[in-house]
Order: C-alpha cells, then structure tokens, then sequence
C-alpha cells in the first residue's frame, strides 16, 4: 500500500529516507519497503519496477526497495535523550555544537534537570514519546538541536515543544517535515521560541508564510539557508516579530524581494548567494530614503551577480544600513583596482560603519570620500559643476553633492582622470630615501599603487638586509612642501596613504 499520506522517516545505513510503499513486489516473496532516499544518488529508480508504479518520487532515480530487517524506524525523544547524554556523554561533550552562531554551554548530563541546551542532530528521533514525560524530565531546556531526525510531521516537533516552555532556540535543519493541516492551533508549542533554524529542508516561501508561521508567534530569527526558496510574498500578519532573515544559497527570484520589506522589525538580512544582480527602490529619489525596511542595519550580498554602481546609490537609499557585505561580486571601479572599488563603496555609502566585516575608521572614509571628489571631479565640471549638475550626473553620481558640501569643490589641478585598468597605469614611481644613511645613495623604484607597506617593507628588507620590524616609513609629496605624513599601517596599500607616481618615501630604522 502507498504511504503518501502519512510518510514516515526511516534510516538505513546510515542514510535517511522517506518510507513511501510498504507490501509485495512481484516476482519476489515477502516484504518490501519503498523508500525515498533524502540523496537521490543512493537510489535506483522512480519507484516502479517491471512496469508497476508502485510509489512515485520527486527524482527519477531517488527510490529503492528495501528489505524491512535493513530499516530503522528509531526512537522517541527521551529515549534518545538517554541514549547520547547517559551511555555515551563524553563523545556530546567534545562535539563542538552552536545554533545559529551561538556556542552552546553544557551542563551536566548526569541531572537532566539541569540541562539547558540539547543536542540530539543525526540522532534518530522519531516522536515526542509518552504524554507528559519530557515536561517533568528537561523543563529548563532552552535551546534544541533536532537536525536530520526522523521526525516527519510539525505535528511531533510541537508535541515535543510544548513541554519545554523555556524553549527560545530551535534547529531543524535537514528534516522532511508534512506541513501542519492546522498551524496556529500549535502556536502555543513555539510560544517562547526566538531562533528557528530550517536550513536544507526543502522548503519554498508560501510554505513557510502561509502553512508555518502563524506557529512562531514571537519569532525574532528566522534561517532558511539552502531550500527551494524562488517567488518571496509579503508577510501578512506573520513574522511581524521577526528581527532577522537569512535566505543565503536560494535561488531567489530578485523582483520580488521587495516583498518582504513589509518586515518593519527587520535588521539583519542575508541575501548571500541567491543570483541577484538588482535591486531598486522605486519609491525615494537619487539621495533620498526609502521607507522600505526602515529598521535595516546590516545586509549580506556576498557572491552574487551584482555588477552595477547604481545598486550601492539605491543601497544608499536605506536610512538605517550600518553593515554591509557584497564580497564574491564584480563590482569594479574603472582602474580595475579593488582597493578602489572599496573606497567608492564608502564613499556612496554614508552611514556605513562595517565594510565586508571591517571597521571603515575615521581616516579610511575622508580618503575614500576625498578620492571620490577627485576621482569624478572631471565628469562633474563638464556636467555643469559648481552650478547644477545636470540630471544624468546626479543620478550616477546622487553622494557627490554631500561630498562637495562636506569637502568644498575640486580644485581642477588635483582631479583624477580616470584610466582603463591596465598594469602599467597601477605603477607609480617611488623614490626612496635614507635620512638615517646619508652615505646611501636614492633608489628609484616602480611599485603598483595597490602594494601594501607590509610587501613594500618586504623589499626594504632584502635591499638593506634590516628586519622589516625595525623600519618605519613616512612620505613627502611636491604638492605640499616641508609635510612629511607617516606610513603606520603596514596592512593598508600606498594608495590608501595617497602615495603617488613621484612621491619620496623617507626609509628610518633603528
């Protein structure tokens, strides 16, 4: 008979599966299962044989026959409770375990009582067990790993929730879990529950909207990485709790990510990995704000298909946005140079205090901001300049404005005309001096902009034979005479202290 209905979870060598047949299968005798394999490479065909449909699958070869004795239909919860934290504790306590990021404390195991995180992924879970039992045994667990059980319905997680009332974390990832027939009548299961964690789950947004959410009243983390998460919809009396939402590795349909931006709460988002080349906000002007996700601190957009300047302007629209990440893209600055396109970021983002998880310091966003005056300075004055610039420049351009109210206007001798990337545009002429040496004759050298001082002090040490620790560096430029500016980062590039082509570095030791 097919099991469609109410599938059960089984394991079989140590691979989980859906159990969708149980009966005869012709010619042979006696019993046979119909699974599902979670990896459809472990399977052999579509669930028919010798022309019999006996189960059907999402994957033409993701069912196998299998022999009752070779299945496991696992444990109850408080069984497999027993089974990791008494008989075999030590090989919990070495496993180094988080939920969402959060390391997990353990306590000990030998009181159940006591136990506030519990940790049962891979084990082979299969239910909530006797009525009753788990509230009396574990009421002040707060945090739960029940990733790649056997639990097949929402039904049974509730059923296990329920008696946890401190419960405020819970991970589910890797489960294949029916959709719930009535999902608010378990909302008083999740009632506490501030992180929900579901990656690898193949789940889809109206899934999660409209069949799962109205369970998770006070829900404030939601993670959804790796699902079959396409067309997002807007949240209608669901999630309003919600502070932060990771949909990373989704193949997100990119026009109708505005659609969440009803989450007024929301201030984390992670958007990595999901194909998106744009995103606009239609509703705010070149350097004004948007009113979508008003609460909005941080946004992840690492590998993604980004190539174009005018998302970072549309990003700048965003009047909360503190942190940002857009790593694995290609977006280029016309020098090619990636310290540049860095400075640019900056530059169009004003609030920005966290760049790909670095601090942009004070010095870094006057120079990133200087150099964009100056960078664009040539583009500005044939635009129309000091008067008004016309419309096709403000619009590339919607910081530019600030940037000269903030700086003053670009004096036309310091502009920076932009040139195609190419090595030898990256290469400036340096000319080092020795004030502790005055035996030792200058060395002239070519260097690209982008070389960092570590690297520069590297070559310092093979030409002088002193330690790269011992050297300290500073440099004088003709455009200001009798100004020596130090060189104190050796992380930071030449072009970060604007060093230019003709530059004297000035080489001390002690």
């Amino acid at each position: 008979r097919k099991l469609d209905e109410n599938r059960k979870r089984v394991s079989c060598d140590g691979e989980r599966a859906t159990l969708r047949y149980v009966g005869p299968v012709p010619p042979t005798s006696g019993l046979w299962l119909g699974v599902e394999w979670d990896n459809p490479e472990r399977g052999k065909h579509d669930g028919s044989h010798n022309g019999v449909q006996y189960f059907t699958c999402s994957h033409p070869t993701g069912g196998s026959f299998v022999r009752p004795a070779k299945v496991t239909f696992g444990v109850d919860f408080l069984t497999a409770v027993q089974q990791v934290y008494l008989i075999n504790p030590e090989a919990v306590l070495s496993e180094n375990v988080s939920v969402s990021c959060r390391k997990l404390d353990w306590a000990g195991v030998k009181d159940f009582q006591k136990l506030q995180s519990v940790v049962l992924s891979g084990f082979e879970v299969n239910g909530p067990g006797a009525a009753g039992e788990i509230r009396t045994t574990l009421y002040n667990v707060c945090w739960l790993d029940l990733s790649g059980t056997l639990l097949s319905r929402w039904e049974d997680v509730a059923a296990i929730t329920e008696q946890l009332d401190k419960l405020e974390g819970l991970q589910l990832h890797r489960n294949r879990l029916t959709l719930p027939s009535e999902p608010s009548v378990h909302s008083q299961a999740f009632c506490n529950l501030k992180t929900l964690a579901l990656n690898q789950c193949q789940l889809t947004w109206p899934q999660v909207q409209a069949h799962c959410a109205t369970m998770w009243p006070q829900l404030e983390e939601l993670i959804l990485e790796a699902n079959d998460i396409t067309e997002l919809q807007r949240p209608e009396g669901v999630l309003q709790s919600l502070k932060s939402l990771n949909l990373a590795n989704n193949p997100l349909v990119e026009d109708t990510l505005l659609s969440i931006s009803a989450l007024n709460r929301l201030e984390k988002l992670n958007l990595s990995t999901t194909g998106i080349s744009v995103i606009r906000f239609e509703d705010a002007a070149p350097g004004e704000k948007t009113v979508m996700f008003p609460a909005l601190t941080s946004l992840n957009l690492n590998n993604n298909n980004i190539t174009e300047w005018f998302v970072v302007d549309e990003l700048a629209k965003l009047s909360s946005l503190v942190r940002f990440s857009c790593q694995g893209n290609r977006l280029l600055s016309k020098d090619g140079n990636p310290n540049t396109a860095r400075q640019m970021v900056i530059a169009k983002l004003e609030q920005l205090v966290f760049l790909n998880n670095c601090t942009i310091i004070s010095d870094e966003r006057r120079g990133a901001e200087l150099d964009y005056i100056k960078m664009f300075g040539e583009e500005w004055l044939k635009a129309g300049g000091p008067g008004q610039p016309n419309a096709d420049f403000i619009k590339q351009h919607p910081c530019y404005q600030k940037l000269i109210d903030k700086y003053g206007a670009p004096d036309e001798s310091e502009l920076k005309k932009p040139q195609p990337f190419a090595l030898k545009n990256q290469l400036i002429k340096i000319t080092f001096l020795f004030p502790n040496d005055p035996d030792r004759k200058p060395i002239e050298k070519k260097l690209p902009a982008s070389m960092d001082v570590q690297k520069v002090k590297g070559l310092l040490h093979r030409m002088l034979k002193v330690p790269a620790a011992d050297l300290k560096l500073s440099y004088k430029t003709s455009k200001k005479a009798g100004v020596e500016f130090d060189i104190d980062n050796d992380q930071k590039t030449l072009q970060f202290f604007s060093v230019e082509d003709g530059d004297r570095v000035l080489v001390r030791w002690s």
